[in-house]
């Protein structure tokens, strides 16, 4: 990338006066006026060379003087570089773009190395609500953006399909079995209350008839339990496909004890001397790790804690040779982190694995009032229910768009604009916007595929087709950025920005502005260029909202 290069020549600059600086970096300047390019480093050598910022300014400036594609370089403000770059160069990275194509911002940093994404993971108790769907939304774009960096991404799903809570379904479902068979049968006060758990019953007593009517043995209650949970991973399995999110692998909770994984930890944890009785528990010293104190890993009955199962997953993510995990949680899990990775620890894994993302929930709104309860489920909204009402892209957009640790206030009236109010439409109408003009491109001027392709992108130099350009060049670094930071919302913020500007763009060529910047002028080279830059921003626009698992619609209607 050129920017790599005017960093390198500023590097080599600052060593010639004396101070060695390992990489130098270089920001876009707001005002496109202060050039393409910006640097600050004559003020962060200031204190090391002992000089004034604008005198060290002015030395890396006559240093750099006739870089090759750089017009000029101008000293600003207390010491800041402007670099103002030829047209010719700026103009060249819509042909990287157009040449690239869909793989425009790939890169190889993951160089094909394993990773694991585990998110949502939910249990079967009940249907998938909006903590979960923020969940997926996050977990499956991090995935891509990994994916996008060259990383070879597994996503995995993992439920508890025993314990206590499916114990508590099992027997609302009991209860609600035995009602349609006409018995006055109460839900336990701390049972599942939602409609669904009488459609469960419904569909086992359609399946099985009265066989288990006033039967409250194991037999039956396993029954219901097996029943509840078959037909609960069904409904959370279409929910997710209709929500677009796809796992490689449903990982049962069960099949740890199955394959005595459970048993080989415990057995583990005690050989590392870190594990002591008391009060007829076992407790593992997970304070010599970090934790606030030691824990207890199986309780006086026999039975492990909630911690312990988890230990035993994630030995057996490492012992399938997942050595990079993302975690991708609820902030209601934020207490199981550190005693998980202190089990690990003591078993000799890294300090910090897994790697967690915790995101807060969320609320929903309709005319800024909060919509509280689904009948359906009891107590709260279901993502399914969501994204019947709004859309899988828009859902997905604003499950995005802020960052995971800040609660969400989901916006139903916002979500439902069809104006650049709503950041989904406004992206996804910019693209929209600029196939239409391609479509006309070749509907008045035949196929100009070929002349696009070799387009002379020196012609671009109005302000407003610089910035669009400079905008384009920056996709890979955000998708570097935001992979890293695991931040999707970061590509929500250049996605926005990026519409913005092509919006502008547009608008300002519009007829009934100023006819000499449309696209579609008498002048086939200057048509060409502008034909170039749309077909561009087309391509990262697709690409942004690709990333983030939203479609990219070629027309849409205002």
């Amino acid at each position: 990338m050129f920017a790599e290069r005017i960093s390198d020549a500023l590097r080599e600059a600052a060593a010639e006066l004396g101070a060695a600086v390992p990489s130098v970096r270089l920001d876009r300047p707001r005002d496109t006026s202060h050039g393409d390019l910006a640097s600050n480093i004559a003020l962060t050598l200031a204190k090391r060379l002992g000089r004034p910022p604008r005198e060290i300014a002015n030395d890396l400036r006559d240093r750099l003087n006739g870089l090759e594609g750089v017009e000029r370089i101008e000293v600003a403000g207390p010491g800041f570089l402007n670099f103002f770059v030829e047209a010719a160069v700026v103009g060249g990275t819509l042909h990287t773009i157009l040449a690239s194509r869909d793989d425009y911002g790939r890169s190889d940093e993951g160089a094909g190395r394993r990773i694991m994404v585990e998110f949502v993971s939910a249990n079967p108790t009940g249907p998938l609500h909006l903590g979960h769907g923020r969940q997926a939304a996050l977990g499956d774009a991090i995935a891509a953006l990994l994916e996008w960096s060259g990383w070879q991404v597994h996503r995995e799903f993992y439920f508890n399909d025993a314990g206590a809570q499916i114990a508590r379904l099992a027997e609302s479902v009991w209860a609600r079995y035995q009602q349609l068979l006409g018995h006055d049968t109460p839900v336990a006060e701390n049972g599942y209350q939602g409609e669904y758990v009488s459609e469960i019953a419904a569909a086992f007593r359609d399946t099985v008839g009265g066989v288990h009517e006033g039967d409250h043995g194991p037999e039956a209650t396993e029954a219901m339990r097996t029943f509840a949970v078959g037909m609960l991973r069904d409904e959370q399995k279409r929910d997710l496909a209709a929500f677009r999110v796809r796992f490689d692998e449903y990982y049962p909770e069960t099949r740890l004890y199955s394959e005595g994984r459970v048993d080989d930890t415990i057995r583990a944890l005690d050989e590392t001397g870190l594990t002591y009785q008391e009060g007829g528990a076992a407790w593992l010293r997970t304070s010599r790790f970090g934790d606030q104190k030691d824990r207890v890993m199986v309780k006086s009955d026999g039975s492990p804690t909630y911690f312990l199962p988890d230990v035993a997953y994630h030995m057996g993510k490492w012992e399938r040779g997942f050595h990079e995990v993302v975690n991708v949680q609820g902030a209601d899990h934020h207490s199981t982190v550190d005693r998980v990775r202190a089990g690990l620890q003591a078993l000799g894994r890294p300090r910090g694995y897994p790697e967690y993302l915790l995101h807060q929930m969320v609320t929903v709104v309709r005319g800024g009032e909060e919509v509280r309860f689904s009948k359906r489920a009891g107590s709260y909204t279901t993502l399914a229910e969501l994204v019947s009402e709004v859309g899988a892209d828009v859902a997905r957009y604003f499950f995005l768009m802020r960052r995971p640790e800040a609660h969400l206030t989901f916006d139903l009236d916002l979500a439902l604009d069809q104006s650049d109010r709503n950041p989904v439409y406004k992206v996804q109408y910019a693209h929209a916007r600029l196939c239409s003009l391609l479509e006309l491109a070749r509907t008045q001027f035949g196929d100009a595929a070929e002349a696009v392709a070799s387009a002379d992108t020196s012609l671009l130099g109005t302000a407003a087709e610089r910035e669009v350009i400079n905008q384009l060049a920056e996709f890979p670094a955000f998708l570097a950025r935001a992979t890293s930071a695991r931040a999707p919302h970061l590509i929500c913020d250049y996605l926005e920005k990026t519409a913005g500007l092509v919006n502008s763009w547009y608008q300002t060529g519009h007829p009934t502005r100023d006819p000499s910047a449309r696209a579609l002028v008498a002048d086939p080279a200057l048509r060409a260029a502008r034909l170039a830059l749309a077909g561009a921003a087309r391509i990262v626009l697709h690409n942004g909202l690709a990333v983030l698992g939203l479609t990219a619609p070629e027309r849409m209607e205002r």
